[in-house]
């Protein structure tokens, strides 16, 4: 079945009893249960899951052609939930350009459970070889990576890390499971931000985690999620389950925008840099071709110039939103190294661009008159 047809009907079906053909949201926080305290209808308390959570994490584990999902309040909750079933004194390897505040993660909170954190740039394979440690445990990707657009061949950095014994994890929030099953070139985990193309509407938060196997390792994921309490509430499921029935046909109007954008910018007097995989001269452009089905909805613009030129551009366009997040239907730029504050790794002339659904020939218009 094609990934479209998937995504309609994925944690859908009709309704037993009624024959409703939308989803039902379940509310309810508490779920009848033996005097023994054994679920008499599956569920027992929300914290340990609900219906409509159920539904999602059906539909994922289908999406992304994995084993089991877990579903949780934020793409971070999943991020901080996913490293927080790693043993005390294990390594974490994280690709050089991941999102600011998976960063954070690694540099804040992992030292203090004693688990150590370094990176590399893991388009270069014989880096990332020399980077395991004999304590690795995990290696983090992120392919588009947020914000440079880096293109991490998954297949190769999946061998490298079960030869040396570890995991590897993909966020593959920027890619989405229509351009991009990280689980069937090897990795062991997807991350998605549900807040993002998922929902699809800058109206929802949640995050997830999809496993290529099931078995202990998920079930310590789940019990970390029931103990540390970051649930995806019923109603957020819900809409993220609304979201993904329409994400095929969202998915090739951005990837459409994307490409005419980064086709009109480049060679733009104003523009020093495209960075975009769908361009023939990106770096990653051989292996996005091969990994990929279609290039992702998001592109980065590097202004010609200083900080000062990049805000400049940034505060003069009027259809574009100065806003964060992206994969919603209204078009959003960054200015991510004011964003991410000090320690930004992110290069000082570098927009963020996520278009949404609007015609890119106002799009591109909207960004030439910024850059006058």
């Amino acid at each position: 079945m094609k990934p479209d047809t998937l995504l309609v009907h994925a944690g859908g079906g009709l309704e037993p009893g009624s024959g409703a053909i939308a989803p039902s949201m379940h509310l309810s926080t508490t779920f009848e249960h033996t005097p023994e305290g054994e679920a008499t209808h599956d569920h027992v308390y929300i914290r340990m899951g609900n219906p409509t959570q159920d539904r999602l994490e059906e539909a994922l584990s289908v999406i992304e052609d994995g084993a089991e999902s877990l579903v949780y309040a934020s793409g971070m909750a999943a991020v901080t939930g996913c490293v927080q079933t790693l043993e005390p004194g294990a390594h974490v390897l994280m690709h050089r350009d991941v999102y600011s505040v998976t960063r954070a993660v690694g540099k804040e909170l992992l030292p203090n459970w004693n688990i150590e954190v370094s990176d590399v740039d893991m388009t270069d394979l014989e880096a990332v070889g020399r980077a395991l440690r004999p304590h690795t445990a995990l290696l983090w990707a992120e392919t588009p990576s947020n914000p440079a657009m880096d293109v991490i061949d998954i297949g190769a950095v999946a061998g490298i890390a079960h030869a040396g014994g570890a995991l590897l994890a993909v966020d593959n929030t920027f890619a989405t499971p229509v351009m991009q099953r990280p689980l069937q070139h090897g990795a062991d985990i997807v991350m998605h931000s549900m807040t993002k193309y998922l929902g699809g509407h800058s109206d929802v938060q949640g995050g997830a985690l999809v496993f290529r196997e099931g078995g202990d390792r998920v079930e310590r994921a789940r019990r970390v999620r029931t103990i540390t309490g970051g649930v995806l509430s019923p109603f957020n499921a819900w809409l993220v389950l609304r979201g993904l029935r329409s994400l095929g046909c969202r998915m090739a109007r951005h990837v459409a925008n994307a490409e005419a954008i980064a086709a009109a910018m480049t060679g733009h007097p104003g523009i020093e840099g495209v960075d975009y995989p769908g361009l023939p001269d990106h770096p990653g452009h051989a292996v996005a071709t091969r990994q990929m089905d279609g290039y992702g909805g998001m592109l980065s613009l590097r202004v010609r110039g200083t900080r000062e030129d990049a805000l400049r551009v940034a505060s003069k366009v009027r259809l574009i939103r100065n806003a964060t997040s992206l994969g919603g239907v209204e078009s959003l730029i960054e200015h991510r190294q004011s964003i991410e504050g000090p320690g930004s790794v992110t290069a000082p002339n570098l927009l963020r661009l996520s278009p949404g659904l609007e015609a890119a020939e106002d799009l591109i218009g909207d960004l030439a008159q910024a850059l006058e």
